[in-house]
């Protein structure tokens, strides 16, 4: 990373994403210089542009459309097309000349067009860039392009937020952050600001950095900038692909091959001709022409425009199903595929969930409509008649971080279809009966979150405790595990818990997602409320993707985070 001495003294050096992560957030304040609360001054601001430049990634100059196109000449069968032109023309050829010539120039030009309309790439990345952030300077909050962050600037960021910079993370509240532009990962990632493992390899795994160029789906929260333009993360990615040169597919060596191949036989025929007219007295001229006429005979010029135009085809198909091909060559490489592996969540469903099973630790059973009606045994679910499943969407309500606005859901989708089951049956207000004084975010480690609430209504003048209550959502065996009780009374025995896992199980063989909710005053004394099951549905058409996969000899792979039942299920759907 950067680093850089100034006259005044040395300049701290910005920081990587792994480094910083394992580092307590004072630590990488300290080891930065910056100051969260006041920020950066504008002295200190410029001395370290100065080391660091701009946040900004600079695009190599592009090549004159006139190189672009000569550039598609170096390949060895149109240099063999080429000199078979110009040998045609030179024994006055004029047929084949203009036919070969033809060729090249069809070849040439399609390859140059189809490069030319998808190299656009690297300029999509650095529009990733948000042209505007909220940084602290000189004590003062202010709005400023985010061209001019440095390392060491103390950055806000909010709901509908693009991450300005690479930033460790010293404060959260609620943050996901959609990783999809960087990761590919579907599903927003929590943030946290506590170190992580060391074990912590991957960029998806570092829950406490917000990279440059992500966005900001839910909460908000403050951080220090540890990396900048092309010393981010982000512009680790970018220079890979400004210098990345891509290896020849299987059909360009082929092509090359065959090239070389064509080009020595041909000069071996013409050797051979021209030996055999010599040592028989004819004129070396009239061999040599003879020669160079069976040569430009034996060269397939048609091959190039057959293999061009059918790869170009592929582009045009992949490019109506919103797919885009740089090089042509790449079509014969997706063609090699023998196995593909997919995400399940967001890939091969939907990524929107609906809750559609219900079931109480009374062993109520409930079915959720799609109008959102809940029937339990032939019944309609209402507060006063069915006060346990109340109490179950009551705990999904308020141990929950989505928001609703304008009628849609911002948030992690599982969070977001119980606030929408909430909100169907009227008792989308039981969120606003209560203040929230304490939470414990969800990880992927421990699998579940709490939150300490007390009603709105609490008095002032009574111990803040004394109407405290947690309430708790997660995997069905880590919620368990904090239960003593079940709702409505009577304890959690061993044959309860057994009977709760295998309806987990039933549920997760339809292809379910489950969630566990409890309640109680003590976070290892708790009542276990109950289990909402949520569907995620396939998407269209990729039954018949993965059916034409599997007609072509390619194997599909699902990859997914859910219960094993669970994706077993969703397979079976496709």
């Amino acid at each position: 990373m950067s680093c850089s001495i100034s006259f005044d003294g040395v300049l701290p050096c910005a920081m990587r994403a792994s480094e910083a992560a394992v580092s307590t957030a004072t630590d990488v304040v300290s080891r930065l210089g910056a100051d969260i609360s006041a920020g950066l001054t504008a002295e200190e601001v410029e001395r370290r542009r100065k080391a660091f430049g701009r946040n900004e990634f600079t695009i190599k100059e592009e090549e004159p459309l006139s190189k672009k196109y000569l550039n598609q000449f170096n390949d060895p069968l149109i240099l063999l097309l080429l000199a078979s032109a110009i040998i045609s023309l030179i024994a006055r050829q004029l047929d084949d000349a203009f036919s070969i010539t033809v060729a090249i120039v069809i070849v040439v030009t399609v390859a140059f067009v189809q490069e030319y309309r998808s190299e656009r790439s690297l300029e999509a990345l650095s529009q990733l860039i948000p042209p505007k952030c909220h940084c602290v300077r000189s004590g003062i909050m202010q709005e400023m392009l985010a061209g001019d962050l440095v390392p060491g600037d103390t950055v806000n960021i909010s709901l509908g937020d693009r991450v300005p910079a690479d930033i460790r993370l010293t404060e959260v509240v609620d943050l996901e952050v959609d990783e999809s532009s960087f990761t590919g990962e579907t599903i927003p990632s929590r943030k946290s600001t506590l170190p992580q493992s060391a074990a912590c390899k991957g960029v998806s795994q570092l829950k406490n950095i917000a990279f440059m160029g992500t966005f900001v789906c839910s909460g908000h929260g403050k951080g220090v900038v540890i990396g900048v333009g092309e010393d981010s993360e982000f512009g680790s990615v970018f220079r890979m692909m400004q210098n990345e040169e891509s290896p020849k597919t299987p059909l360009q060596k082929s092509m090359s091959t065959l090239g070389k191949q064509l080009s020595f036989y041909s000069l071996l025929i013409i050797g051979c001709i021209m030996l055999l007219g010599w040592l028989q007295g004819r004129h070396l001229l009239a061999m040599f022409t003879i020669g160079v006429s069976l040569a430009v005979a034996a060269i397939p010029e048609g091959l190039p425009i057959v293999v061009t135009v059918t790869l170009a085809l592929g582009v045009i198909r992949m490019a109506g199903r919103h797919a885009i091909v740089k090089r042509l060559p790449i079509v014969e490489t997706l063609g090699c595929v023998n196995v593909v592996c997919s995400d399940k969540t967001g890939t091969l469903t939907e990524n929107k969930m609906e809750v559609t099973r219900l079931y109480t630790a009374s062993r109520q059973r409930a079915s959720v409509g799609k109008t959102g009606a809940v029937d339990c045994e032939g019944c309609v679910v209402s507060p006063s008649s069915h006060p346990d499943i109340v109490k179950m969407i009551e705990v999904g309500c308020v141990c929950n971080n989505a928001q609703l606005r304008g009628g849609q859901i911002i948030g992690h989708p599982t969070e977001g279809a119980m606030l929408a089951l909430a909100h169907k049956l009227n008792l989308f207000g039981l969120r606003d009966q209560f203040v929230r004084t304490e939470e414990r975010t969800f990880s992927s480690e421990k699998k579940w979150m709490g939150v300490l609430v007390r009603p709105r209504s609490h008095q002032v003048t009574e111990p803040p405790s004394k109407n405290e209550d947690w309430y708790m959502k997660g995997a069905l065996d880590v919620v368990l595990r904090h239960c003593t009780t079940i709702s409505g009374g009577g304890l959690l025995t061993p044959s309860l818990h057994e009977h709760y896992m295998s309806v987990a199980s039933e549920y997760g063989h339809q292809g379910l997602r489950v969630v566990a909710m409890a309640y109680g005053r003590d976070l290892n004394d708790l009542s276990f409320a109950g289990l909402m099951a949520m569907w995620d549905p396939p998407r269209e058409n990729v039954r018949d993707a993965i059916a034409n996969l599997h007609s072509s000899g390619v194997s599909v792979k699902m990859i997914t985070g859910d219960a094993k039942e669970t994706g077993e299920a969703i397979a079976l759907c496709l």
